[in-house]
Formats: C-alpha cells, structure tokens, sequence
C-alpha cells in the first residue's frame, strides 16, 4: 500500500490543478454596474477580435476542425459558385437561336438613317434582355451569403457570452437586426448595379475591343455557310460553339448587322458579368469590414444599455443559476480534493516516520 500512496497523491494534486483552473475560468462575481460594463465591453472586445480573425484575416485557429467557420475559403467558394451560376444561365449561351433575335430586334429598331450604323437601341434591347434573364441570382446569392455570415457571427457571440447567459438573448437580438439591416443595404446596392447595367453599355477595358475583333474575324466563314447552300449548314465558331444557319440562309436581309451585333453583346456581355461578381466581392469585403469593426459594437450596445435596453447589464450581477451551481460543484471538489491530499500526506508522514515507507 505505501508504494501507491505516491501516485495516488499525483493522481489528487492533479484532479486538483485541474479544477482550480476550471474554477478560474469562471467570471468572477459581479458587485457593481461598473464592474458589469466592465465585463460586457471585455466579451464584446474578445469577441470582435474573434470575428476579424474569422472573418478578415481567414484565420482559423479558434475553430480548427470546424469547416463551417473557415471563413475565407467559404466565401470564396460561395463566390465561385455565384459566378458559375451566372456563367450558366441558359441566358448566356450565345448557341441559342443564333442570330434570330438579333435580326428580330433589327427590324424592330429601324429608323430614318444611313443604312450602315447599327442602332443602339438595338444593342441595349439585347442587353436589357439579358440583365433580366439573370436578376434573380444577385439576390438569391446576398440572402444566402449574409445568411452564413450571420451563423457565424451569431456562434462566435454566443461562445463569447456563455458565462453569462443573461446577455445571450439581447446580444443575439443585435446581431441579427445589424445582419438583416446590412443585407438590405447590400441588397440594394446590388440592385442599383443591376440597373446601371440596364441602362448603359460602356467598358474601359480593353478586352472587349480584342474580344469583338476576335470573333468579327470569322464573319467571311459564316457568311460563306450562308451563301453556299450546298455545303453543311453546321459551323463551329470559336467563342460561340457550334451553329446551324440552315433557318438563317433565307433571311439574308440584316444577316451582316445580326452578326456584327451579336459579336458585340457577346463579347460585352462576359465584361458585364465579370463586374457583377467583382462588384459583389469587394461590396461585401468592405460591408463584412463594417460590420466587425464598428457596426456590431455600436448595435449591441444600443441594444443592452441604450435608453431601450432590456436591463441585461443589470443582470449580470445576478449570477446565472447554471454558473452558480457549477462555482459551488467546483469548489466543493477543491475542497474535498485537498482535504484528501492532506489526508494522504499525514499517512505518508506516519509511514516514513516508522521506517516502513518501502515495504
């Protein structure tokens, strides 16, 4: 038996430094609203530096085996996908009824004029048509993003605040009007560049000339298939795919201005959809930066210590009942444990002082 009494101290002592450390980890009782404050402004402090690690430096260290909360490379992928989307839509596929509605459009624009300027409004009834077609994705992709967004923020929060439960409901409260008021606002931003593409068609980017040149250099190829009706009706034109121009041969009316209008939407058409996804990332790089690092902060105490706060501050000097009976649990053991130690240690004494420790 004295051989054990070693290792079953060892075994105490760290059963003991064990719930010490736990015992600390608990908040200290509170006796003053200032000690409150004090408190609340340390959690939101902990957990902004939490969400700018999350959320702006693609930290991950605090959530390491949690994908979910990697949040960097979820945005990235959530950005991905939307550019996919809008890369997918039947809209763009420049295949579909080649030049039919070009040459509809066409008829539709004529006007009193010299016969070799394509009308602009011709070009922007395409491109109006083509902005409608993928409206709905700008939305959809903000409701889905900010819907994470505010998982995490939410979750990083309430880990923030579980030693006092008192502040969780107002604090979830906050975070989730602030997250639903940012996603209006980003909501509508996206709708206003929805609209600007609407309205206008202009690029400074010097791809689009090079874009339109590329595919204006095959109009001899296609105007050959539509002239020798003898040879396939089939063609494969690079940047657009495969064709049948069996339907356009005997509309040969428009056919040059179709084709020429039809290279310039589509090469304007993927500059269009390149500025809705970059506009999207730098739109929410900027808003999720507003977000930890002053909107948050501000919403949350408005909401617990502002003229229409809950009291939850006030409560906070109210032990939760659940921290309470941890605190008594925990100090109970230290106590016992250490009673135990003692215990152990007199017989240990007792032991070594007859001689008899190393039988």
């Amino acid at each position: 038996m004295a051989k054990c009494l070693p290792e079953i101290i060892k075994k105490i002592n760290d059963k003991l430094n064990a719930n010490v450390a736990e015992l600390k980890k608990l908040p200290k009782n509170l006796s003053s609203v200032a000690e409150a404050m004090t408190a609340f402004m340390q959690i939101l402090g902990s957990a902004r530096e939490s969400l700018r690690k999350i959320l702006l430096r693609g930290e991950f260290d605090e959530y390491p085996e949690e994908k979910n909360m990697h949040c960097s490379a979820r945005l990235v992928e959530m950005l991905n996908e939307y550019s996919s989307e809008l890369q997918n839509c039947a809209e763009n596929d420049p295949r579909t009824n080649f030049l039919l509605e070009e040459l509809e459009v066409l008829e539709e624009a004529k006007a009193i004029g010299l016969p070799n300027f394509l009308p602009r409004t011709a070009f922007l009834t395409l491109l109006q048509r083509k902005v409608k077609g993928i409206s709905s994705k700008p939305p959809s992709f903000v409701a889905r993003v900010w819907e994470y967004i505010e998982g995490v923020v939410i979750r990083v929060l309430m880990r923030h605040c579980e030693n006092y439960p008192q502040l969780q409901s107002s604090t979830r409260r906050a975070a989730s009007n602030l997250i639903n008021k940012m996603k209006e606002k980003v909501m509508d931003r996206m709708m206003e560049i929805v609209e600007m593409e609407n309205l206008s068609d202009y690029t400074c980017n010097p791809e689009y000339m090079l874009e339109w040149n590329s595919l204006m250099s095959q109009q001899n190829k296609f105007m050959d298939a539509i002239n020798k009706v003898s040879e396939p009706s089939i063609i494969v034109l690079n940047g657009i795919g495969e064709v049948d121009v069996e339907n356009l041969r005997h509309r040969k009316q428009h056919i040059q201005e179709a084709f020429d209008l039809k290279m310039r939407i589509t090469a304007y058409w993927k500059i269009v959809l390149r500025r809705f996804v970059d506009s999207m990332a730098l739109h929410l790089l900027f808003s999720v930066q507003n977000l930890v690092n002053s909107d948050m902060e501000k919403e949350i105490v408005g909401e617990l210590i502002g003229p229409n706060s809950s009291g939850s501050i006030g409560r906070m000097l109210e032990e939760a009942p659940s921290v309470a009976a941890k605190r008594d649990k925990l100090n109970r053991s230290v106590k016992l444990l250490r009673d135990s130690a003692a215990e152990v240690a007199k017989i240990m004494d007792i032991i070594s002082t007859d001689g008899d420790y190393s039988d």
